[in-house]
């Protein structure tokens, strides 16, 4: 039998990854904790840029991150920028703040109240943390967002010229609120963050930190880390809102670990950006830990959310309650993962997850996949996930009542973002959540 003549096909490659950033090892600061830099750097460049085949990033696409032409911000670049606005500084959770901090490009500026330093807490910017307190950053910052977590943690651990250390000492109740704003205004310009939050055995704070732009021609990027250490028996209520420009691309790494008798109450809202790449991990790592995850997202325009949560129950007799819930417009697009993971011997885990999404426009697009990993056999783990749009007889009846059309959509999306809005203890949080949805809407 004769032998098929071989064909030669050539085929045209297409990129399957963004290109690489332009930043080098000397864009490092110098600093009392350059060696933790450095490592975070080489553990940076081990990383490839994440591609659609990889797991976790099967549903994001970052082809299109201009990754090149992004630039780190100069020392007191803020000068020359957009300022805070008034409004991002105001209370949310009470009538006035124990202490404040504003990031900006370049700089930064805190405040905190004279009692709450007599008591030992700590509640500053990472660049006089390094500075004032060395002994304590070094050991906690690392120690739960690991830097081979991911190239952009490991990116954001090396060049963080921004970020918050909050300690509060073992039994100490601050009382009033903390607040930070990481304001992010500038074309082309990369901001790095990294919060670490350290709550001794007894403590109890508040804690609420927004993260915003403004709208601006261009691109902007952030990436950032947050570390959250729960002592024993320690309560930490953490607000964490999300407001960037549409001309960012936001990407983050986050994770709680809560040691025995402790609990988290982690509220998440997040309504801006261009397209935003999170990963949300609560650790339950002692018995009887607690922790309640809270989110609120609403897109529209080309917007594109993906969060990645994750419920690990490592330790007997710990519960978790995660409830995500967002609304999309236009031609945007969510994605939720979400995993609850119960470790050998974890026995008596109460676990449950829940994202419920709601579809406003025919070509905007929910993907909610949700997911158990049980390892023990008493435990007690339940998951759900809806997708739907607007039913159209609550619509129907309220128009007959006379409502206009638009304020009867926006009744409708308000009822169905309730449950969420029961779960927040603070009124500021529910109308900012509440004026979002008006924004949305309306626009």
């Amino acid at each position: 039998m004769q032998e098929k003549p071989k064909v030669s096909v050539t085929r045209t490659r297409r990129d399957s990854a963004a290109k690489e950033f332009s930043f080098t090892a000397d864009s490092i600061s110098a600093g009392e904790l350059n060696d933790v830099r450095a490592q975070a750097w080489d553990a940076f460049m081990k990383f490839s840029m994440p591609v659609t085949t990889d797991e976790a990033w099967r549903r994001t696409d970052l082809r299109m991150l201009p990754a090149p032409d992004f630039k780190l911000p100069k020392e007191g670049a803020f000068h020359d920028l957009p300022v805070v606005p008034d409004y991002l500084l105001q209370p949310l959770t009470g009538e006035k703040h124990g202490g404040q901090i504003s990031l900006m490009p370049g700089g930064s500026r805190v405040e905190l109240d004279p009692e709450l330093v007599s008591k030992g807490v700590i509640f500053t910017d990472i660049r006089t943390a390094e500075r004032d307190h060395p002994q304590l950053l070094r050991k906690l910052i690392g120690k739960v967002v690991k830097v081979d977590d991911g190239k952009f943690a490991a990116l954001a651990s090396a060049l963080a010229g921004n970020g918050v250390l909050l300690h509060v000492p073992r039994n100490v109740q601050v009382d009033t609120p903390l607040h930070s704003v990481l304001w992010g205004p500038g074309g082309d310009l990369a901001h790095f963050s990294h919060l670490i939050v350290n709550l001794d055995d007894g403590a109890s704070v508040t804690y609420v930190h927004e993260a915003a732009s403004p709208d601006e021609p261009g691109h902007a990027m952030h990436a950032g880390v947050v570390e959250i250490h729960v002592g024993q028996n320690a309560n930490l209520r953490f607000v964490e809102l999300q407001s960037w420009g549409r001309h960012v691309w936001n990407f983050s790494h986050e994770r709680a670990r809560v040691e025995r008798g402790g609990n988290i109450d982690w509220i998440f809202g997040a309504v801006g950006s261009r397209l935003t790449k999170n990963f949300s991990d609560l650790d339950l790592a002692g018995e009887g830990a607690q922790g309640r995850m809270s989110g609120f997202y609403f897109t529209d325009g080309s917007q594109h959310l993906d969060h990645d949560t994750q419920q690990n129950h490592f330790a007997p007799h710990t519960t978790s309650d995660l409830l995500f819930k967002g609304a999309l417009k236009g031609k945007s697009r969510s994605v939720w993962q979400g995993m609850i993971y119960v470790a050998p011997g974890a026995q008596k885990t109460d676990g449950y997850q829940a994202n419920r999404n709601l579809v406003l426009d025919d070509q905007s697009r929910a993907d909610s996949i949700p997911g158990l990993e049980i390892l023990a056999d008493d435990v007690r783990c339940t998951h759900g996930a809806t997708v739907g749009k607007l039913e159209k007889e609550p619509l129907f009846y309220l128009k007959s009542r006379g409502i206009p059309e638009a304020d009867a959509e926006r009744l409708v999306v308000e009822g169905f973002f309730d449950p969420i809005m029961q779960r927040i203890p603070f009124e500021g949080v529910r109308e900012r959540f509440q004026q979002a949805i008006q924004e949305k809407l309306s626009g």
